[in-house]
């Protein structure tokens, strides 16, 4: 079973000492950043310095949400989509243009997809004449094939899951008693928002050389003239499908070399109050900090939920032609219960 984005490192990953940090900042000012990047003028607060693995680990810990919405809650930030929240995200459509953000069912192997889907098929007749199609799906959706939800119990680190759960309490061979998906049974609908970084860089896509900074994704709000509000979803955009088109090695099939958020982002998804984090590249491997989880780890400090591998290229393309970046945003989970996450197909509403 692959593994998902922000894997422990390998024993030969440095931690982000001083002679990383430089080796970093001269990789990036030097080569793959446009140079109107670093003319950008911004009104934004973060600081522009990759952050230290102490400041990582008090993302993390300090900033997380635990008891926000009381000890016993398994919603987590899903709780800030309110009724009046899903009201004013049908505000935001103006064309009635939809988007899937699915990837194809994944059932043919690939690097990025060691254990394909199971997909058997059968045919029953009533008659000579009459009779009807079925079919049997099956398939392990984590990891970076499948278009899929992470529950809030999906993931841990050494002080526990979301709301301080241990996973020896929470997860049982039978399924999860905590914070499984099906608490999400009334879907996630609400206000996304895209953000662009490819179009905001000048570039097809994200490379390992210039990973997405949390002060960038900041940047690109502000560039875009938009606001993030509490309990939106929000979508960053790596170009994932012209990173493959050009000849890289498939995105994800290299568990230990993967371009896409740096755990700086961390700062940005906190502040920006988000209630998911949808995105194409997902984490950047190998972190630099030796931590098993970086942005992943939103999900059990934040309580967010993370959409992964979705196929964003098409919704960018849409937003750049009408000129906007916000849109309602529907995720419909399967309703499992003790569900660690769920196959979905994302719409967005333009």
């Amino acid at each position: 079973f692959q593994a998902e984005d922000g894997i422990r490192d390998q024993p030969r990953s440095r931690g982000l000492g001083d002679v990383y940090k430089r080796q970093l900042c001269y990789r990036v000012r030097g080569s793959g950043f446009p140079d109107q990047y670093w003319n950008q003028t911004t009104e934004g607060t973060m600081e522009r310095r990759v952050p230290t693995k102490d400041e990582v680990l008090a993302y993390l810990k300090e900033d997380r949400n635990w008891g926000r919405w009381g000890n016993d809650d398994q919603m987590g930030a899903i709780n800030m989509i309110t009724p009046e929240k899903r009201l004013a995200a049908t505000a935001t459509v103006k064309s009635g243009r939809a988007v899937s953000l699915s990837r194809e069912f994944p059932k043919v192997p690939a690097p990025n997809n060691p254990t394909p889907a199971h997909h058997y098929m059968k045919k029953v007749f009533r008659s000579e004449t009459s009779g009807f199609s079925a079919d049997y799906y099956g398939i392990s959706y984590h990891g970076t094939a499948t278009t899929h939800l992470d529950a809030l119990c999906h993931v841990w680190d050494e002080n526990g899951m979301w709301n301080g759960r241990t996973h020896g309490d929470a997860v049982t061979m039978d399924g999860a008693i905590w914070g499984s998906v099906e608490h999400w049974k009334e879907g996630i609908i609400t206000r996304g928002v895209l953000l662009d970084v490819p179009k905001f860089r000048g570039t097809p896509y994200v490379t390992m050389e210039t990973p997405v900074h949390g002060w960038e994704l900041e940047d690109i709000v502000a560039s875009q003239g938009i606001t993030m509000e509490p309990g939106d979803a929000l979508i960053v955009y790596s170009g994932r499908e012209k990173w493959n088109e050009d000849g890289n090695p498939l995105w994800g099939g290299d568990p230990n070399a993967r371009p896409g958020l740096h755990a700086s982002c961390l700062k940005f998804i906190r502040e920006s109050d988000c209630c998911l984090l949808v995105w194409d590249m997902m984490d950047f491997t190998p972190n630099g900090y030796d931590l098993a989880w970086s942005v992943h780890g939103s999900i059990f400090a934040y309580g967010i939920g993370l959409l992964d591998n979705a196929l964003l290229q098409p919704l960018a393309e849409a937003c750049a032609e009408e000129g906007r970046y916000e849109f309602m945003l529907t995720v419909n989970p399967l309703r499992v219960v003790g569900g660690t996450g769920s196959p979905v197909n994302p719409i967005a509403i333009l």
